[in-house]
This record gives structure tokens, sequence and C-alpha cells, in this order.
């Protein structure tokens, strides 16, 4: 008989004597989580009590995501083009369903189910609340759970929540926490996604006997005929290609690549959303998640301090090797760098790290025409294929998350260890190459593999002058005194024309932001309108009234703010912007914002 195991308020968990338990039904997982009640306002731990229990409830989270999805009416008849990357030609499928509570992996669901197949949804749990306890106010996962049982109530679609903290700590934090200690600059996103999502989490469900697993990613998998299986699969750029993620994908193993759907790769960003509000989801209007996934709120580099944690060094100039300051420790930075390092006279840029000594170098001109950074090599070597493609030499490539990609040479070798490296050379010169990162490779729409850049840049790195080499090497660095008093530069009028470029679109931001808001506002006020209507009771008691009155004055005053900050810029030419001008727009609009939700907060 199953164990329960209350470990918190709101949550217990369920663990099987065998590793997989096989019932009659599909809806059985390793430790397998069902959430009692989403109430609670904190997630501190309470005693441990071990109790045998018969049957699995889930009344308090049916009652708790009921409100969510209770307006819920069946959707009009779904456009075909949307359903091209959902295998329709197929169903219908047993489907496993990574959803995260997220608009896009809620539409990636809705898409599978509408195309006929049978769904199982899956949250995956691989937050660490023992190492942020004293961080969180709240469980950051409850509010994502709630939307993802919601979302699977209206079209009945079983939800389960896996746990895979520690196949998440042991396979990429412990990971990520070893590279940035030697320096390197991993990204947790492809890993996760090699290791964990379509990894440990494929090894849980093995003995359900889903055919596919899908996900909210953009990215468009071709697999072939059912009669050809020997064929391989192939990854494809999505169709949205701000949004596509085959980069994160790209280190994928040809036999995890043939097991996935991702329904999405067809659609546009904004489709989705559409989609999203024809659907009726309850997460319709929740903004695109950002960070890594299980840190929530909590800075990466207060998490990188916990775990490996600060060590006093120097900040040198490449160029000259003056003293300009102290740093935290050489893995709080990586190439490319300019935040954080609280230096006058800037920009400045982490161009080169010294790992044995602890020192960070830094300059103002990263990007000079004769600071190229366009040749590397390439480890740990993954192709889809198996093997690299017979023409090798022409290539695309990217180095990060994006839309952009360099045309490149590549050629294989063979290190001394026996393992092949690529040896890449970009069309164009990228500054931002850091080790540790993955370089993905392409021919035209087809992701073909990818590697992870290391250290050796064929003496294409920043230049470091000798005399900072030297200092760098000192073993009392106390005898450098104190720092250099640092000269301001005088820009040209090329460099301040960029500048003035910058603030005209991060004028644009903020002024979009506040248009955002004002949408918010006015939805505030429709649902208070619509509570009225119905008679709801707010579940912070405040009356309907207020909440109108609230909302409908945030609407004002934001318009007002937008109107105040359209004219100012309006007496500006842009082509006589000046950077000290430019930054007081910036402040009065953030000023501005500030007092109307200060305002709206006075009245909760």
């Amino acid at each position: 008989m199953p164990l329960r195991v209350t470990v918190m308020p709101t949550l217990s968990l369920y663990f099987h004597p065998k590793p997989l338990l096989h019932r009659k039904t599909p809806r059985t997982a390793v430790a397998i989580t069902r959430l009692l009640s989403l109430s609670a306002a904190t997630c501190q731990p309470r005693s441990v009590s071990l109790r045998p229990f018969s049957a699995l409830s889930s009344a308090a989270v049916e009652s708790e995501s009921s409100s969510i999805s209770s307006a819920y009416q069946k959707p009009k008849s779904i456009d075909p083009r949307y359903l091209s990357c959902s295998l329709t030609e197929r169903k219908p499928l047993k489907v496993a369903v990574l959803l995260s509570g997220g608009v896009d992996s809620s539409v990636a669901l809705r898409l599978l189910h509408a195309a006929g197949h049978s769904c199982t949804a899956f949250y995956l749990k691989i937050w660490f609340q023992e190492d942020f306890e004293n961080y969180w106010s709240e469980c950051p996962w409850e509010e994502d759970l709630k939307y993802a049982k919601a979302v699977c109530d209206q079209v009945d679609v079983p939800l389960e929540v896996v746990h895979l903290t520690d196949e998440y700590w042991n396979n990429v934090v412990s990971y990520i926490i070893d590279e940035y200690r030697y320096g390197r600059t991993p990204n947790p996103d492809v890993l996760c996604n090699t290791r964990i999502k379509f990894g440990a989490f494929v090894d849980a469900i093995s003995g359900m006997k889903f055919d596919f697993i899908a996900s909210g990613h953009y990215a468009k998998v071709v697999h072939p005929d059912s009669g050809n299986k020997d064929e391989p699969s192939i990854l494809e750029l999505s169709k949205d290609m701000v949004k596509d993620q085959t980069y994160f994908l790209s280190h994928l193993s040809q036999s995890q690549l043939k097991g996935l759907i991702f329904p999405l790769g067809c659609i546009q960003k904004e489709e989705v959303r559409g989609l999203a509000k024809l659907f009726e989801l309850p997460n319709q209007d929740r903004k695109d998640s950002q960070g890594i996934c299980f840190l929530g709120k909590i800075k990466f580099s207060e998490f990188v301090a916990r775990h490996i944690g600060e060590k006093e060094g120097v900040i040198l100039e490449a160029e000259t090797g003056d003293f300009l300051g102290k740093h935290r420790g050489f893995w709080f930075y990586t190439i490319g760098q300019r935040q954080g390092l609280r230096l006058p006279g800037g920009p400045w840029y982490v161009v080169e790290k010294d790992v044995k000594n602890n020192v960070v170098f830094v300059s103002r001109n990263y990007f000079s025409v004769d600071k190229r950074r366009r040749i590397f090599r390439v480890g740990s070597l993954r192709w889809f294929n198996g093997s690299p493609p017979r023409q090798i030499s022409q290539l695309q490539c990217k180095v990060r998350h994006g839309p952009g990609f360099y045309n490149c040479d590549v050629a294989i070798e063979v290190n001394g260890n026996g393992h092949e490296i690529a040896v890449v050379k970009l069309s164009e010169d990228d500054q931002g190459l850091a080790a540790g990162q993955f370089a993905a490779f392409y021919q035209e729409s087809t992701c073909i593999g990818s590697g992870v850049i290391l250290e050796s840049w064929d003496d294409q790195g920043f230049p470091v002058c000798a005399r900072a080499l030297e200092i760098a090497r000192m073993e009392d660095k106390s005898k450098l005194g104190k720092p250099v008093k640092i000269k301001v530069i005088a820009q040209s009028r090329d460099e301040e024309s960029d500048q003035n470029e910058s603030l005209k679109l991060n004028l644009t931001s903020v002024n979009s932001e506040i248009s955002n808001k004002v949408y918010f506002s006015t939805k505030m006020a429709a649902t208070a309108c619509r509570q009225t209507f119905t008679g709801v009771l707010d579940p912070f008691e405040i009356s309907c009234s207020v909440k109108l009155y609230v909302a409908g004055n945030i609407t004002v005053r934001l318009q007002q703010c937008q109107a105040s900050a359209c004219k100012h810029i309006g007496f500006i030419s842009y082509s006589n912007l000046t950077k000290e001008s430019g930054v007081q727009i910036l402040v009065l609009l953030l000023e501005c914002l500030g007092r109307v939700f200060v305002s709206f907060l006075s009245h909760l």
C-alpha cells in the first residue's frame, strides 16, 4: 500500500514501494504528487508523518481551480493550419505533455487535444525549498500548478506531478556550479532539456508506454513515415524565428528527438496568444517566464554566492594594467558583461578572466575593429545523424539564443584524447563568445547538432598587455594600493549617436510598458464589473465598488502619464537628444509609474 508523507501545509508526496507501480490506468508515475490545498501562504516545512492511504484525493485542487475554469465554453473549430505540427495524420496517439502553467505549454496541450490525441499532462517539480526557505514569502510553484490544473480541467486531461529535484541538482545545478567555479559560462536551458525534460522525465514514465512526449517549445520535428523507422528525425527552425528554441534543443540525441512533438513549431507567438484567448485559457494573460526555472525570483548571482561563495579580487584594465577596483569573485562575470562592475567613466566590458589568480580584465574598447574574436573550438560534439555532414565547410551557426545566425566554416580535428573537435571560423566578429556556452550548427532551416565552446581562441582573444598579466600574477595585491582615478573619455559624435539611438529604444520600451499597464488596469475594471454582476466575493475582502474605483483611477492616471511623457518627448528633437535629457525622461516615466502603483497599493 502506498504511503503519504505530509511535509508542508500544502503538499503531500505519494511514494510507492516499487520504482514503478503499474495500474490499470495510465495515470501512475514515479513519486506522483497531488496538491491537497492551495490556500496556505507559506512553504515552511512541518514535521514529517507517515501514514497509509487507500485512495488519492484531489478535492481541494478541484475546488481551487474550478473558480478559474468555471466560465469555460467549448471554442469554435480551429484552423487546421494550427494543427500542422501536431501529427494529426497519426491520431490517436498517446502523448505525455509537459505543462508548466504558462501560456505556451497550455496552448500546446490544447492543440494536441484538438488533434484527437489522448493526452496526459505532467508538471515537473524541480524547486529546492531547503536552499531558499529564507528567500520565499510563498511557494513559487503554487500558482503555476494552480493554472496547470485549471487548464487540464477544461478538457478533462489528467495532470500528474513528477519530482525530479535530485535529478535536476545532480545533472544540471551541480554542473553549472562547477563550470562557474572554473571560469566558464554554462547554459542551464540546454542542459535542462537534454538531461531532465527529455532525459530523466522520459526515464521516469517509461513504463507508461507513451507514443510521444510534447512540450511548448518553438521548434519543429519532422519524423519519417511510420514505415521508415530507420530514417532519422529532423529538428527544424520554428515558424517564429524570434521565439525559435532550436538552440536550446540542439544537444539532444537522435533517440530523444524521435520521441518528441512540438505543436507550436508551425505557429507565430502572436497566434499562440490568440489561440489562448480562443480556448479561453485561464492563464491567457500570464507573462512569459524568464530566467532559470528553479530560481524563480532569486537572482542567479545570489545563488552562485550561496554555493560558491565570494572571494575578493582585482579589476585591471586590459590595455594598461591599471588597477581600477575590486570584485566579488571571477565566477560572477562572463565575457562581454558590463553590468555589476561599478566602475565610473564607462561603459566597461569584461574582456578576459584569469581564473588562477582571480583577476578580471576590463576594457572600454570592447567593440574595436582590432579586437577580433572570430575563430574558436567546439568540443562535446553531438550530431543528430550521428556524424557531421559531408558538406561541413559552409554551415550556419548560433552562439546564443536569438534569431541571429553567422555563416561559418567548420573543420573537424581529433585531439590527443581521440575526441573530435570542431574548429569554427565565423563570417563576422563576435566579442561575446564565452567558454562553456553552446554553439549550434545549421544547414539552412535544419539544426544538425551542437557542442560546447572551449577556452581555445587561436590567439583571437582580447589582447591583454604584458603589464596587466604581470600584475595579475602578483601574490600580494595589497601592494597595488588604491585604485587609479579613472579618466572620463570624451565621446565621438558617432558614439553619442549610438547612445542616443539606444535611448530612443529605451523610451519606446517604457512607453510600451505604460500602454501594457493601461490595458491591465482596464481589464481589471472589466473583471470587477463582471464580479459585481455575478456577486462573486473578492478573496481579499475588497468590495467590488472599491475595485472599480481603483481600477478606473489607475487607468486614468496611467493615460495621463503616457500623455505627459509623449508631450515631454515631443519637445525634444531626437537628433538633438542628449544622454542627460534621455535619462531625465526615463526617470520621469519610472517615477510616474511608481506613484501610480503606490496609489493602487494604498487601496488594498
